[in-house]
Order: structure tokens, then sequence, then C-alpha cells
């Protein structure tokens, strides 16, 4: 039996005492629910409104479970939310009460729900303060990743705009994604959780939720730093929430994750500007070196643990009241309204700037390409992808890119970012070959494992191979190829012999 598997059925099984404190303080049964609250609905429920469960988004190596709801209608390139329930919680519970599904329906977006299981942890928590399951290319983060790829592959879902939200150990998760993942979430929420990288084992796990770790701003920007040495930025935009009655997650973590990400980004911890909002909360804005908000805190006085939602029908309520769904304020839509989610709602980020046009390869070497563009109004900055991922974040309409390998295929987006930071639509895609040759190469994976690879790509659920285009069959895990590159980024199939 791998020693995965048997992590996790004795987690099941046998429970440490350390996993005990855990699950009592952070589990959502730690305290009774409020005086008149639903309790959570069936499994059923929820599917049937809408939530649909969703498998082979990839190898799973976290053993997590994806339901998705997608709005009908969806537009192209529309944003994608990743929404992390708590401890005994269900993708179901967190659909039915948190209002997400509103605001998909009203803004036109994708929301996906991951679902742990006791077969993870004892009490259903995602493992936030396991190194196993919470950094970069491992266990349930790596799973959540894979379902952000086949929101993107399915959906049509905009690569940037891609955020993360979660509550309790949802909210461990999701800082811990956001440091892992800096290049794949534009923006994330972090509701009564804890910092990224806070703890790194179940005993620390306690340390963490009193509020006992103290750390300085700077202590607690590098853990962020240290999740995905070499990256630099663009960095999400982070909203973090917190009852001040909340004894099961201690107010002061929202403290420590202000200092966290407001040192990331390079920015102080006094706030820009301070106002109210309905529901008793306070919310501060620490704006970034141009003036856009980058990290805001939501205190709400009063509430303890759980969500806060506001049940109703008006534009700025949302959610039903259950355990730890608290009725104070609609968090999901402010932090939507954050994000720039919404289509001119007060407040909002307003219309979404139009793709970059002219996109052109003004140069190439041997270790790099010179691109240039047409210039966007109200654009900010611009954001250049290389193969899918975030490269630069360039104000000028021209761009070199370096260090790259001889004889090689890249291929680049751009897309505009306004003034509060909401990108637009990505522009159409160029492909430049650095001068230069490199020796051919033989790879035999999954057709999911070449796309995620940049190897192949999908269209209407089928695999073919970049360069060549041939047909791969479909798009999952199960049918393998050989796939030969020469040269560098056209990719030939090579079952019955590769030679390099």
């Amino acid at each position: 039996m791998r020693p995965s598997i048997l992590r996790r059925l004795l987690r099941r099984v046998v429970p440490t005492a350390a996993l005990a404190l855990v699950a009592a303080t952070l589990s959502t049964a730690a305290t009774a629910p409020p005086a008149g609250a639903a309790a959570p609905p069936a499994a059923s429920a929820a599917a049937a409104g809408g939530l649909q469960p969703v498998t082979g988004f990839g190898t799973n190596p976290g053993n997590l479970q994806m339901f998705a709801y997608v709005p009908a209608d969806l537009p192209a390139n529309a944003p994608v939310v990743v929404a992390l329930h708590g401890c005994t919680q269900t993708a179901d519970a967190y659909y039915a009460n948190s209002g997400w599904p509103k605001y998909a329906d009203l803004w036109g977006f994708a929301v996906v729900f991951p679902q742990t299981t006791a077969a993870n942890n004892a009490l259903s928590c995602f493992n936030w303060f396991d190194p196993a399951d919470s950094g970069r290319g491992r266990g349930e983060a790596a799973s959540i990743a894979q379902m952000v790829e086949y929101a993107k592959q399915s959906y049509g879902s905009d690569g940037d705009r891609v955020y993360v939200t979660g509550l309790s150990a949802g909210g461990g998760m999701t800082a811990d994604l956001l440091a892992a993942y800096p290049d794949v979430f534009a923006g994330g929420s972090v509701a009564s959780g804890l910092p990224a990288q806070c703890a790194t084992s179940q005993a620390g796990a306690s340390a963490c939720q009193t509020g006992t770790v103290k750390l300085t701003p700077a202590q607690w920007g590098d853990k962020v730093r240290a999740s995905h040495p070499g990256y630099s930025g663009p960095w999400p935009r982070v909203a973090i929430w917190q009852g001040t009655a909340d004894y099961t997650v201690a107010p002061v973590n929202a403290t420590a994750l202000r200092d966290q990400w407001t040192d990331v980004w390079g920015i102080g911890q006094t706030p820009s500007s301070t106002d109210t909002l309905p529901g008793n909360t306070t919310r501060s804005t620490y704006d970034d070196a141009s003036g856009r908000p980058a990290v805001r805190t939501y205190s709400v006085s009063g509430m303890g643990h759980g969500l806060a939602v506001s049940p109703g029908t008006g534009t700025e309520q949302c959610g039903s009241t259950a355990a730890y769904f608290l009725n104070a304020i609609c968090s999901t839509y402010h932090t939507a309204v954050f994000w720039g989610l919404d289509q001119g709602a007060p407040g909002g980020g307003g219309d979404h700037l139009p793709a970059p046009s002219g996109l052109r390869v003004t140069g190439v070497t041997a270790d790099s390409v010179s691109l240039s563009w047409d210039a966007v109004e109200g654009a900010a900055s611009y954001v250049v992808h290389r193969n899918g991922v975030k490269t630069a974040s360039p104000t000028a309409t021209t761009y070199t890119d370096p260090g790259l390998a001889a004889g090689t295929a890249y291929r680049y987006t751009v897309t505009a970012v306004d003034a509060s930071g909401t990108p637009g639509t990505a522009s159409a895609q160029v492909t430049a070959t650095t001068t230069g040759s490199a020796p051919a190469r033989c790879f035999t994976a999954s057709n999911y494992a070449h796309v995620a690879a940049g190897r192949a790509h999908t269209t209407l659920g089928y695999v073919y191979a970049n360069g060549s285009n041939q047909n791969m069959g479909l798009y999952n895990i199960f049918i393998a190829h050989t796939l030969r590159e020469s040269p560098t980024g056209h990719f030939v199939l090579a079952d019955t012999g590769c030679t390099p």
C-alpha cells in the first residue's frame, strides 16, 4: 500500500491527539449552531438545483471530489471562482448557503466547489496544515489546480480571472493556494481562516487557530514567497473576513493575514482608507503603489465563527442562514465586487476592457522574444502570458521576454488591466520560435498530461497534438500516446516507435 494512502486511512481510523485537537477547534461542529438556524440541505437537494458532479478532471492526487455550477449561456472567457467549504460541511451546503450561485447567474461566471471527505480527514476538513496537501504540485492543492485547468478547458473560463475563496479550514487552504499558485489565482478571499503556511503539522494547527504564532510581516510574507520560489508577481488581490467574536479561529489571524499579504505586495500595514459597511462591518483597504486596492480586511463586529451572509432579494443580499452561515452582511457580494466580477454594480469593476489588438512578434534571438501590441484605452497595465502562465506586467505596449531556450516555440497572449486591477479579455495568440536548434524529444503520457504540459490542446472534448494537429482521442487520463517533438513546439504521434 502506498504511504500516502496509508496516511489517509490512519487519519480516518486512528486520529492522533493532535488531529482530535484540530477537530475540536476547526470543525464546524465545534460549537452549537445559532438558534433558529436551518440544517444544511440534503446532498441531493443542491444537485437538483444546478450543482453537478464532475469526474475525470485530472489525476487527482489529493483524492478530492469536484462539483460545479455553470450558469446557462455562460459566455466565453468568463471568470471562474473556486469555493472551499469548512470542516464537516459539503459542497452542497456551500452551494446552497453562501450566495455564490446568485452572482454567478447575475454576472456570468462559473463556480467550482471542491469537496473533501473523511477519507482525507476525520472531519472532512481540507488539510491546510499538511505540507503533503497544501504545497504546490502536492495533494489537495494539486487536485484543486487540476479543477481550475478543467474549468478552463471545459467551460472556456478565462485563465486571467480565476479566484478562490473558503471558510475556516477552507480559508486556510485558500491562503495556501494563493501562496502556492499565485500564477493561477488573480484573487482570493479568506473567511475565518489562517495565514498561508501558518502550520506544517497537525500539532502546529492549534497554535495557529488560537493566534499564538507571532511573526513579523516580513516573516509572514516569507512563507508566501517560499511557497513558489522565484515567483515575483503579479500577486493575487486578497480579501480577509473575520468576526470579532470568533472563538474557533482567533481574530488575530486576520491581522496576520493582512500583515502577510501587504508585505508580499510591498505595501505598509496602515490602511489607505477605512469605511463602514452594513452588519457592523469595518472595511479597511490597502492600496498598491499605483493606488489600486490590493488587500482588504472586513471586520464584522460581534460575529462568531462562520461566513457572513445576508438573506434577501436585493443585489447586495445573499445566502441563507445555517450552521456557520451567519446573518450579518453578504460577504460574497463584497468579495465579488472587490475582484471586479460585477458588471457595472456600484463600487464594482465595471465592464471589462477589450482584448488588445495587433499582438505581434517584433524580434527573436536564441534566448528572447520581443512583442508589441496596440494600446487599449483605459488600461493601467498589461499582463503577458507565455504558454498560458503569467510572465510579466508591463505598463508599456512592448515587452521582451528573456532567458528562453534556443530553437523553442512559445505561445503568447496579452491582457489589458484597468485601474481597479481587473484584467480584461485575452488577445489572440501568437507563436514565436527562438533561433538555434534543439534536439528532438519523446514524451509518453496520458492525453490529460500532454495537454497540461503544453504538448497538445483540446477542442470539443478531443485532444490534438500541437503543431501537427493530429487527433489523439478523448481528453482524459486513460488514453496515452507517445509524442515526438521536432522541431521544438511541433509534436507528432509516435506510438509505434520514437527515436530522439
